[in-house]
């Protein structure tokens, strides 16, 4: 089993920036990929980013490149998103997902073995 707990969400301005931490326990030794989707009120939950184990693939949806960064510190087992110039429609409960036993990212969420419980991120205009 593998628990994921998210942080740092919030409601900021737009142009704001946050950065959202997931800091995962239990099984944490076994090379998970990472990944970051949200999901807005009355919308399907979408793909936001998406990181290898090691760090050296990274995968971002359209609307947030350039914008958003994920990076992980696997020595402290957490995994960051860090989100600038924020925009009204990027307000979304914000979730991370393990691939567990999966080195390599997805942009698929059901490829995704083990969910946080969300972190509310509200960007007014």
């Amino acid at each position: 089993q593998v628990q994921l707990v998210e942080s740092g969400g919030g409601l900021v301005q737009a142009g704001d920036s946050l950065r959202l931490s997931c800091a995962a326990s239990g099984r944490t030794a076994s090379r998970d990929a990472m990944g970051w989707f949200r999901q807005a009120p009355g919308k399907e939950r979408e793909f936001v980013a998406a990181i290898s184990w090691s760090g050296s693939s990274t995968d971002y949806t359209d609307s947030v490149k350039g914008r958003f960064t994920i990076s992980r510190d696997n020595a402290k087992n957490t995994v960051y998103l860090q989100m600038n110039t924020l925009k009204p429609e990027d307000t979304a409960v914000y979730y991370c997902a393990a691939r567990y036993r999966k080195t390599w990212p997805s942009i698929i969420d059901y490829e995704y073995d083990y969910w946080g419980q969300g972190t509310q991120v509200t960007v007014s205009s």
